[in-house]
């Protein structure tokens, strides 16, 4: 019976990689690691961005809606994730909601952007986007400044700084089943350095409101040009760069 249920399980990951499937895309080389703190136990989980590029490349018609809303100590985000951009408000694929509020011990990670992108990550792992992998959108207390790029200190993040409810906290807790142990300093990945890159704001008018990342499926000309010609932000331009030299790289393996 062991035998069989381990046959059995094997078949049923093979079809939850088939959910979604892009010919010529693997997610699995995206994914991360992080450790559950309660059992050490090691997961793999795929950052948002890459879920999000995944979705692009799925549906490149498609739309993630995202609508935040600011409570007493946290913000409150719902996304909605859509198969094509004329769809009725109501014919979405699968819908998520996630509240976020300030860390004092990371003051630059912003609560409305944490909470916009774990209820995307969410809302796209609902719909299929990364199944095989452990829970995405939800487990961002140490990685947040590495998946959102944030400089802190919005102005669309200002409200008042005080400490999370007891309720608000244990809602968190809920949500945030998993979160990354700390560790010592240590030299980012490519794939680390990578979603860094991808999370940075894109300076583009046309995108404005995107990150880099969202915009390389879109049109991939534009992050040449930003790293090639874009003269605004330095720090931009390095980002662009690294993301085509890292899809030369792949293109090339």
């Amino acid at each position: 019976m062991s035998q069989n249920n381990s046959n059995d399980k094997a078949a049923m990951l093979a079809m939850i990689e088939k959910i979604n499937e892009v010919s010529g895309f693997d997610p699995t080389p995206f994914a991360v690691d992080y450790t559950d703190l309660s059992t050490g136990e090691v997961r793999k989980r795929l950052p948002v961005m890459m879920q999000m590029a995944w979705f692009r490349m799925k549906y490149p018609e498609g739309k993630i809606a995202v609508q935040v809303t600011p409570a007493k100590d946290c913000f409150v985000a719902t996304a909605r994730v859509y198969p094509k951009y004329s769809d009725p408000v109501e014919a979405y694929l699968a819908e998520a909601t996630a509240s976020r509020g300030y860390l004092k011990d990371k003051p630059s990670v912003s609560p409305r952007e944490w909470a916009q992108t774990a209820a995307v990550g969410i809302a796209l792992r609902n719909a299929g986007f990364g199944l095989q992998f452990a829970m995405a959108g939800e487990d961002f207390e140490e990685n947040a400044p590495n998946e959102l790029g944030m400089p802190g200190n919005e102005a669309a993040d200002k409200m008042p700084q005080t400490p999370i409810s007891d309720q608000s906290q244990q809602l968190q807790q809920e949500e945030d089943a998993y979160t990354a142990l700390p560790v010592a300093p240590k030299e980012l990945t490519q794939e680390e350095k990578l979603q860094q890159a991808m999370a940075k704001p894109c300076p583009i008018t046309k995108f404005s409101g995107k990150t880099l990342g969202e915009v390389l499926p879109l049109d991939p000309g534009a992050i040449t040009w930003v790293a090639n010609k874009f003269k605004g932000d330095e720090e931009l331009s390095e980002a662009a760069r690294f993301i085509c030299e890292y899809a030369a790289q792949q293109a090339t393996a």
